[in-house]
């Protein structure tokens, strides 16, 4: 079983987190390395580890200076480890942070193709499907004031 830790930039697993999403996320689309990072200084990283290796990470990037509500974005878990429960154990990190910090709502634009992922922890699909960095991608998002 992995374990969740919650970093920081000061942390040197941050520099491994840095290039697991652009394996994941960012190269498969052409997107230049290092291209979402305009968030990474005010979010909240959660990474997963497999012994010493990092096999996956999620950020919650806050939306607002009360802390009411916050994004959660650049979920990627390596491919040799997908489908192994590495993400929920990420999402339930994330939600329990989330819960601990008297964040009220959550939201995600989710890759079309993986919304049934998050559907599954309660997060609600809204509005319309949009494209977003050439992908079809839809809003989701998860009060937990009665979480």
């Amino acid at each position: 079983m992995s374990e969740i830790l919650r970093i920081n930039l000061s942390d040197p697993l941050y520099q491994k987190e840095r290039e697991l999403r652009n394996n994941i996320l960012l190269r498969p689309l052409g997107i230049p390395d290092f291209g979402w990072e305009m968030y990474d200084h005010k979010a909240w990283h959660f990474v997963a580890m497999e012994g010493a290796v990092l096999i996956g990470c999620v950020l919650l990037v806050p939306l607002d200076a009360k802390l009411a509500r916050a994004q959660l974005m650049q979920m990627a878990v390596d491919t040799n480890y997908q489908g192994k429960g590495v993400g929920k154990a990420l999402i339930q990190a994330l939600l329990s942070f989330a819960r601990s910090k008297k964040i009220k709502e959550i939201e995600i634009h989710s890759r079309a193709k993986v919304s049934t992922f998050y559907e599954s922890f309660g997060f609600h699909i809204y509005g319309e499907e949009f494209e977003e960095v050439g992908i079809r991608h839809q809003l989701l998002k998860m009060s937990l004031l009665s979480n």
